[in-house]
């Protein structure tokens, strides 16, 4: 009898931790994209073959640049990765909300939707401009993806979000293939038809015939014009964000 009493309460014991565990995985575990990193942008350009560049179809590119060396106009290559696993460029915003029945979550949304370019000049960055189409915005739940169309950012009214640069970028060196470098790009940040000048720190690397960039900025909500959002699973939402961008960049020719 003592034997059967420590193997039903054993049994009970790993009927909870096993319980336990599937409710922190399904309902508390906070499985949002990870924040935009150099390394993982840079890492989603390598492939098998060292010598040269790959994109999403398979292809490959020179791993070299000819001509006027990284003088010229980079724009998004939207060729690249695949936004299924945030390999491409995208661009997007993160918030911190607290749900009825769940806690505390990280609500991330992106698009692949991305335009622009940037125009190097020797060893400065001297114009640069990017617009986002904010309608294709997608989350993790289809209900905040239309939420969004009428609130907070609003997207149905504010459908572009933009930045233009507006001071040049001093690089003082050419990186070399492979460098790493950290700039800010002071510019015009429109959204939610507010605009304002901000400084977005920027991460890069060149990889061959492609210039890896990420950056993100925190964006207090008031500054745009942004209300938080109201619906009846949402206890709370920061009153501020963090705008998020992954660029892959070629040169036009």
């Amino acid at each position: 009898m003592r034997k059967r009493w420590w193997i039903v309460a054993l049994a009970a014991v790993l009927a909870v931790v096993i319980a336990g565990g599937a409710v922190w995985y399904f309902v508390f575990r906070d499985d949002a994209p990870a924040e935009v990193s150099l390394d993982r942008a840079a890492s989603s350009l390598d492939r098998n073959n060292p010598g040269t560049t790959a994109t999403s179809g398979g292809s490959t590119a020179p791993n070299s640049l000819k001509g006027s060396g990284l003088d010229g106009t980079w724009t998004v290559d939207q060729s690249i990765g695949s936004f299924s696993d945030f390999t491409s460029s995208f661009a997007g915003f993160r918030v911190q909300e607290q749900l009825v029945g769940i806690g505390a979550k990280t609500a991330v949304g992106r698009t692949p939707k991305v335009t622009g370019s940037l125009t190097l000049e020797g060893t400065t960055v001297p114009k640069a401009s990017f617009e986002v189409d904010m309608t294709t915005l997608t989350t993790d739940d289809s209900r905040r993806d239309n939420a969004i169309r009428t609130q907070a950012i609003e997207t149905a009214r504010f459908p572009k979000a933009t930045f233009v640069l507006t001071q040049p970028i001093e690089l003082g060196a050419i990186p070399a293939d492979g460098e790493q470098i950290q700039v800010d790009a002071t510019g015009d940040l429109t959204l939610h038809g507010v605009t304002k000048t901000v400084t977005i720190p920027l991460a890069a690397q060149r990889k061959g015939t492609v210039i890896a960039v990420v950056g993100s900025l925190e964006v207090p909500f008031s500054d745009f014009s942004i209300s938080q959002p109201r619906a009846a699973a949402v206890l709370s939402v920061d009153d501020k964000g963090t705008f998020e961008v992954q660029l892959f960049l070629t040169r036009a020719t």
